[in-house]
Protein backbone atom coordinates (compact mmCIF):
# COMPACT_ATOMS: atom_id res chain seq x y z
CA UNK A 1 0.00 0.00 0.00
CA UNK A 2 1.55 3.26 -1.05
CA UNK A 3 1.67 6.49 0.90
CA UNK A 4 -1.18 8.19 -1.09
CA UNK A 5 -3.72 5.47 -0.29
CA UNK A 6 -2.90 5.63 3.41
CA UNK A 7 -3.30 9.38 3.46
CA UNK A 8 -6.67 9.13 1.64
CA UNK A 9 -8.01 6.64 4.19
CA UNK A 10 -6.82 8.88 7.02
CA UNK A 11 -8.64 11.83 5.46
CA UNK A 12 -11.84 9.79 5.10
CA UNK A 13 -11.61 8.71 8.74
CA UNK A 14 -11.10 12.31 9.81
CA UNK A 15 -14.19 13.37 7.83
CA UNK A 16 -16.30 10.65 9.40
CA UNK A 17 -15.05 11.63 12.83
CA UNK A 18 -15.97 15.26 12.17
CA UNK A 19 -19.52 14.21 11.14
CA UNK A 20 -19.83 12.05 14.24
CA UNK A 21 -18.67 14.90 16.48
CA UNK A 22 -21.11 17.34 14.82
CA UNK A 23 -23.96 14.87 15.39
CA UNK A 24 -22.97 14.42 19.04
CA UNK A 25 -22.84 18.20 19.57
CA UNK A 26 -26.24 18.63 17.88
CA UNK A 27 -27.83 15.96 20.03
CA UNK A 28 -26.29 17.53 23.10
CA UNK A 29 -27.77 20.93 22.18
CA UNK A 30 -31.20 19.36 21.61
CA UNK A 31 -30.94 17.56 24.92
CA UNK A 32 -30.04 20.76 26.73
CA UNK A 33 -32.92 22.60 25.01
CA UNK A 34 -35.39 19.89 26.03
CA UNK A 35 -34.08 19.93 29.57
CA UNK A 36 -34.44 23.73 29.73
CA UNK A 37 -37.98 23.48 28.33
CA UNK A 38 -38.90 20.80 30.83
CA UNK A 39 -37.47 22.91 33.64
CA UNK A 40 -39.45 25.99 32.51
CA UNK A 41 -42.65 23.99 32.10
CA UNK A 42 -42.12 22.44 35.51
CA UNK A 43 -41.76 25.88 37.09
CA UNK A 44 -44.87 27.18 35.28
CA UNK A 45 -46.81 24.02 36.12
CA UNK A 46 -45.83 24.27 39.76
CA UNK A 47 -46.94 27.93 39.87
CA UNK A 48 -50.23 27.05 38.20
CA UNK A 49 -50.73 24.13 40.55
CA UNK A 50 -49.96 26.24 43.62
CA UNK A 51 -52.27 29.03 42.43
CA UNK A 52 -55.06 26.55 41.66
CA UNK A 53 -54.72 24.86 45.03
CA UNK A 54 -54.74 28.23 46.80
CA UNK A 55 -57.82 29.40 44.87
CA UNK A 56 -59.68 26.16 45.50
CA UNK A 57 -58.80 26.40 49.18
CA UNK A 58 -60.19 29.96 49.32
CA UNK A 59 -63.44 28.80 47.77
CA UNK A 60 -63.52 25.70 49.95
CA UNK A 61 -63.58 23.32 47.01
CA UNK A 62 -62.36 19.81 47.63
CA UNK A 63 -61.25 17.61 44.76
CA UNK A 64 -61.09 13.87 45.05
CA UNK A 65 -58.16 12.47 43.03
CA UNK A 66 -60.26 9.41 42.25
CA UNK A 67 -62.87 11.66 40.66
CA UNK A 68 -60.19 13.34 38.55
CA UNK A 69 -58.98 9.93 37.45
CA UNK A 70 -62.53 8.90 36.59
CA UNK A 71 -62.97 12.15 34.65
CA UNK A 72 -59.81 11.49 32.63
CA UNK A 73 -60.90 7.93 31.89
CA UNK A 74 -64.36 9.12 30.83
CA UNK A 75 -62.78 11.71 28.54
CA UNK A 76 -60.52 9.11 26.92
CA UNK A 77 -63.42 6.66 26.63
CA UNK A 78 -65.61 9.26 24.89
CA UNK A 79 -62.93 10.97 22.85
CA UNK A 80 -64.72 9.98 19.62
CA UNK A 81 -67.86 11.68 20.88
CA UNK A 82 -65.87 14.84 21.62
CA UNK A 83 -64.42 14.72 18.11
CA UNK A 84 -67.94 14.42 16.66
CA UNK A 85 -69.07 17.31 18.86
CA UNK A 86 -66.20 19.49 17.64
CA UNK A 87 -66.97 18.58 14.03
CA UNK A 88 -70.60 19.56 14.64
CA UNK A 89 -69.47 22.82 16.21
CA UNK A 90 -67.29 23.57 13.18
CA UNK A 91 -70.24 22.81 10.89
CA UNK A 92 -72.42 25.19 12.90
CA UNK A 93 -69.77 27.89 12.65
CA UNK A 94 -69.53 27.40 8.88
CA UNK A 95 -73.32 27.56 8.62
CA UNK A 96 -73.31 30.76 10.69
CA UNK A 97 -70.83 32.32 8.29
CA UNK A 98 -73.04 31.38 5.34
CA UNK A 99 -76.31 32.43 6.96
CA UNK A 100 -74.88 35.69 8.31
CA UNK A 101 -75.24 37.71 5.06
CA UNK A 102 -78.74 36.32 4.50
CA UNK A 103 -79.75 37.29 8.05
CA UNK A 104 -78.37 40.78 7.48
CA UNK A 105 -80.48 41.14 4.34
CA UNK A 106 -83.56 39.95 6.23
CA UNK A 107 -82.89 42.45 9.03
CA UNK A 108 -82.47 45.25 6.48
CA UNK A 109 -85.76 44.31 4.77
CA UNK A 110 -87.57 44.19 8.11
CA UNK A 111 -86.14 47.58 9.07
CA UNK A 112 -87.31 49.07 5.76
CA UNK A 113 -90.79 47.61 6.22
CA UNK A 114 -90.98 48.94 9.79
CA UNK A 115 -89.94 52.33 8.45
CA UNK A 116 -92.79 52.20 5.92
CA UNK A 117 -95.26 51.28 8.66
CA UNK A 118 -93.98 54.17 10.78
CA UNK A 119 -94.36 56.59 7.86
CA UNK A 120 -97.93 55.39 7.20
CA UNK A 121 -98.88 55.85 10.87
CA UNK A 122 -99.39 52.21 11.79
CA UNK A 123 -97.59 52.58 15.10
CA UNK A 124 -99.48 55.76 15.99
CA UNK A 125 -102.70 53.89 15.26
CA UNK A 126 -101.65 50.99 17.48
CA UNK A 127 -100.70 53.37 20.28
CA UNK A 128 -104.08 55.06 20.11
CA UNK A 129 -105.80 51.69 19.93
CA UNK A 130 -103.88 50.58 23.01
CA UNK A 131 -105.11 53.73 24.78
CA UNK A 132 -108.70 52.90 23.83
CA UNK A 133 -108.32 49.35 25.12
CA UNK A 134 -106.81 50.69 28.33
CA UNK A 135 -109.73 53.06 28.85
CA UNK A 136 -112.18 50.25 28.18
CA UNK A 137 -110.44 47.97 30.69
CA UNK A 138 -110.27 50.64 33.38
CA UNK A 139 -113.74 52.02 32.66
CA UNK A 140 -115.66 48.74 32.72
CA UNK A 141 -116.03 46.37 35.62
CA UNK A 142 -116.17 42.57 35.26
CA UNK A 143 -119.96 42.75 35.76
CA UNK A 144 -120.21 45.20 32.85
CA UNK A 145 -118.28 42.80 30.63
CA UNK A 146 -120.47 39.91 31.77
CA UNK A 147 -123.64 41.83 30.92
CA UNK A 148 -122.09 42.84 27.60
CA UNK A 149 -121.45 39.18 26.82
CA UNK A 150 -125.03 38.26 27.75
CA UNK A 151 -126.43 40.99 25.49
CA UNK A 152 -124.02 40.37 22.63
CA UNK A 153 -126.59 38.51 20.45
CA UNK A 154 -128.98 41.48 20.74
CA UNK A 155 -126.17 43.94 19.94
CA UNK A 156 -125.10 41.91 16.92
CA UNK A 157 -128.71 41.74 15.70
CA UNK A 158 -128.99 45.51 16.13
CA UNK A 159 -125.85 46.13 14.09
CA UNK A 160 -127.10 43.72 11.45
CA UNK A 161 -130.27 45.77 11.16
CA UNK A 162 -128.29 48.99 11.04
CA UNK A 163 -126.38 47.74 8.02
CA UNK A 164 -129.57 47.36 5.95
CA UNK A 165 -129.40 49.68 2.90
CA UNK A 166 -132.91 51.09 3.49
CA UNK A 167 -132.14 52.06 7.07
CA UNK A 168 -128.77 53.52 6.17
CA UNK A 169 -130.34 55.58 3.39
CA UNK A 170 -133.03 56.86 5.77
CA UNK A 171 -130.46 57.79 8.41
CA UNK A 172 -128.32 59.46 5.77
CA UNK A 173 -131.29 61.47 4.49
CA UNK A 174 -132.17 62.56 8.02
CA UNK A 175 -128.60 63.62 8.71
CA UNK A 176 -128.44 65.48 5.41
CA UNK A 177 -131.62 67.41 6.21
CA UNK A 178 -130.46 68.12 9.77
CA UNK A 179 -127.07 69.44 8.71
CA UNK A 180 -128.65 71.57 5.97
CA UNK A 181 -130.92 73.34 8.45
CA UNK A 182 -129.80 76.74 9.63
CA UNK A 183 -131.00 77.89 13.03
CA UNK A 184 -131.41 81.39 11.79
CA UNK A 185 -133.72 80.24 8.96
CA UNK A 186 -136.12 78.24 11.14
CA UNK A 187 -139.45 80.12 11.29
CA UNK A 188 -141.47 80.57 14.46
CA UNK A 189 -144.84 78.85 14.60
CA UNK A 190 -147.76 79.91 16.66
CA UNK A 191 -150.20 77.35 18.01
CA UNK A 192 -152.77 78.28 15.39
CA UNK A 193 -150.22 78.08 12.59
CA UNK A 194 -148.96 74.74 13.90
CA UNK A 195 -152.54 73.41 13.86
CA UNK A 196 -152.88 74.47 10.23
CA UNK A 197 -149.59 72.78 9.35
CA UNK A 198 -150.98 69.56 10.76
CA UNK A 199 -153.30 69.42 7.76
CA UNK A 200 -150.41 69.50 5.27
CA UNK A 201 -149.59 66.21 3.45
CA UNK A 202 -146.01 66.25 4.78
CA UNK A 203 -147.12 66.57 8.42
CA UNK A 204 -149.83 63.96 7.98
CA UNK A 205 -147.27 61.56 6.54
CA UNK A 206 -144.80 62.33 9.33
CA UNK A 207 -147.49 61.86 12.00
CA UNK A 208 -148.55 58.62 10.36
CA UNK A 209 -144.97 57.38 10.40
CA UNK A 210 -144.52 58.33 14.07
CA UNK A 211 -147.83 56.75 15.15
CA UNK A 212 -147.14 53.57 13.17
CA UNK A 213 -143.68 53.35 14.71
CA UNK A 214 -145.00 53.81 18.24
CA UNK A 215 -147.73 51.21 17.69
CA UNK A 216 -145.28 48.64 16.37
CA UNK A 217 -142.92 49.35 19.24
CA UNK A 218 -145.71 48.81 21.74
CA UNK A 219 -146.39 45.39 20.22
CA UNK A 220 -142.82 44.28 20.95
CA UNK A 221 -143.04 45.15 24.66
Amino acid sequence: MNQDNIQQQINELNGKMDLLLDYVREQKLKSETVEDLIADVSIIGKDVYDSTVEELDKRQVEIDPAELTELGISFLRNIKSFIVMMDTFESVMDLTKEVGPIANEVIIDISKKLGEFEAKGYFDFLRELAGIVDRLVTGFSPDDLRRLGENMPTIISMFRQLTQPELLNSVNDALTVFTSLQKSDIPQYSLWKAMREMNSPEMKKGLGFAITLMKNLSKTQ
